[in-house]
């Protein structure tokens, strides 16, 4: 960033997923070398445990009525009038109100795509990813990565570092340990993470809010999350800040 005092003053991060990590390098809780380094078992554990079934993520966008845990269920249901055994189809992303990403074998998520209209979905999108993350799927993962982030120096974050697991601040050195691993195969809590937050009394001031990275899809969310927080956005490409210094 350009400007050294808003980081300076920052009092809250979070990051969405694997950006929980970049999250936790920049409050000062894990270096940024031990950091990729666990990104990276992470990701390949996570690529061999998707590659071990066939599984997917359907992005949703439901009405009022939609009723994601009883789509799941039935979606479930059908998965074992296949054959295949302990199905997995459950949300794995809570966006925004009315928006969710749904994960599990694919026969499921199928079955949800036929059926969109039952359930009150007005749109489903397949995602061009190879697995079905935050789920039970990626428990393959688990063992690895807790064991890279046991051999990791963990400090207590200097500033507020919201988890994706509880939408709740992390604690301490072993709450951040525990949670990471967790991570893998919990769903990601976005929507409830927001509302953590930009929690405050009625007629206090929102803070000023920076997506650091490609694309504004965080900001998008936000807006949808809470219009008011949404108005103090801004969104920073740190490469586009890069080519600027170059030129």
């Amino acid at each position: 960033l350009c400007v050294p005092q808003v980081v300076e003053r920052c009092v809250a991060a979070a990051g969405y997923s694997v950006g929980e990590f970049a999250a936790l390098v920049f409050a000062g809780a894990l270096g940024f070398a031990e950091a990729l380094y666990a990104v990276k078992v992470r990701a390949e554990a996570m690529q061999k445990a998707a590659e071990a079934v066939p599984s997917g993520m359907l992005s949703v966008v439901g009405r009022r009525e939609a009723n994601y845990k009883f789509a799941c269920l039935e979606a479930r249901k059908h998965c074992e009038s296949l054959g295949i055994e302990n199905p997995v189809c459950t949300v794995s992303n809570y966006l925004f109100p009315d928006s969710r990403v749904i994960a599990g074998h694919l026969q499921a998520l199928e079955f949800l795509q036929e059926n969109a209209r039952k359930y009150y979905f007005k749109r489903t999108k397949m995602l061009p990813v190879s697995g079905a993350f935050h789920t039970r799927l990626m428990e393959p993962a688990v063992e690895p990565l807790a064991e890279v982030l046991k051999s990791i120096e963990i400090q207590k974050p200097l500033l507020c570092v919201y988890s994706n697991v509880d939408g709740k601040k992390y604690m301490h050195s072993k709450h951040i340990q525990k949670l990471l691993v967790k991570q893998v195969v919990s769903p990601v809590l976005w929507e409830q993470t927001m509302h953590s937050v930009y929690e405050r009394k009625q007629g206090t001031e929102f803070p000023y809010t920076y997506e650091v990275g490609p694309g504004n899809q965080l900001g998008a969310i936000l807006k949808q999350c809470n219009l008011k927080a949404w108005k103090q956005y801004k969104h920073v490409d740190a490469l586009e800040d890069e080519e600027a210094a170059e030129t």
